[in-house]
């Protein structure tokens, strides 16, 4: 099966969808949870005052609540696309937290009006060259973004089980660090720095692994998935490749990328700008190896 880049990004309004009908978002987003954890250690080092933080995609609020906390002078605008996500938000909000529907690849923000921007696993879900592109028009100059997202070894069991059933896509597009970095900078952001995590969840059976992903709205919504239903007989081929044997657990791999960016303000980006910086990622350095995703 031939590739293209579009064909394993997500789809927006299923992503949406997904979202919208993730149920018990709190009680599995234990990797949302640890990668705000470590993202917040890597605030302490920017000694930041700001006055406008921007929560991207807050999904139930947890994220933007412990940032009024920390930033008790700040006004935190907590975005997401998914309704439910906002609904959930705006029911435990801080009074300081402002719930905002919008786009994270089409801010509905002025330019250069945010100081920093929490964007925790909202990656995943978006065009990484378009968000960065967003994130470094409303900095302000000066202003950080922090961020955390899945690199391409994330779910690499699930990609490579579904593999010997099918050749369709399962598993999104993930970029590596490398790439994130110079698609950071490509966007006009300042000393991108980056760091990677690996984690390993077990789970007692297949079933649990999939209850906790539809749960976090972590289901297939990559443009080129199968639209039909999965299948007994696959999926029961699926679950064999993937399943425990002799009574282990199985285990998957979250490979956790980290990382801070800089705002460059409206006369550094206008001379980035002119110099037409471009970066293009190759399909086959996505998801490795692409025949199997």
């Amino acid at each position: 099966m031939t590739l293209r880049l579009e064909d394993a990004l997500p789809e927006k309004r299923a992503t949406r969808r997904a979202f919208d009908r993730a149920r018990g978002f709190d009680g599995a987003s234990f990797i949302h949870d640890e990668a705000r954890a470590r993202m917040l250690e890597r605030l302490e080092l920017l000694r930041a005052e700001p006055k406008l933080v921007l929560d991207l995609g807050c999904a139930t609020g947890r994220g933007a609540n412990v940032l009024a906390a920390r930033y008790p002078a700040a006004r935190i605008l907590a975005v997401d696309s998914s309704a439910a996500m906002l609904r959930a938000a705006a029911a435990g909000a801080a009074s300081s937290v402002v719930i905002v529907g919008g786009d994270a690849e089409r801010l509905p923000l002025k330019s250069h009006c945010v100081d920093l921007v929490f964007a925790n696993l909202v990656l995943p879900w978006c065009r990484p060259d378009a968000v960065f592109a967003e994130t470094a028009r409303v900095l302000a100059e000066g202003g950080a973004v922090s961020f955390a997202t899945l690199g391409p070894d994330s779910l690499k069991e699930v990609r490579e089980a579904f593999a010997a059933v099918d050749d369709r896509i399962h598993v999104h597009a993930a970029f590596d660090m490398h790439d994130l970095g110079d698609l950071a900078m490509a966007a006009g952001l300042a000393e991108p720095v980056l760091d990677v995590d690996r984690l390993e969840v077990t789970y007692a059976d297949v079933a649990s692994l999939a209850r906790d992903l539809r749960a976090m709205g972590g289901v297939n919504v990559a443009l080129a998935r199968r639209r039909a239903l999965t299948g007994r007989t696959r999926w029961a081929g699926f679950a064999q490749r993937l399943g425990s044997e002799g009574g282990k657990r199985l285990s998957v791999t979250v490979e956790l990328v980290l990382g801070q960016a800089f705002g460059r303000g409206p006369t550094q980006r206008r001379r980035t700008a002119e110099g037409g910086a471009e970066v293009r990622i190759p399909v086959d350095r996505i998801g490795r190896p692409p025949e199997s995703t």
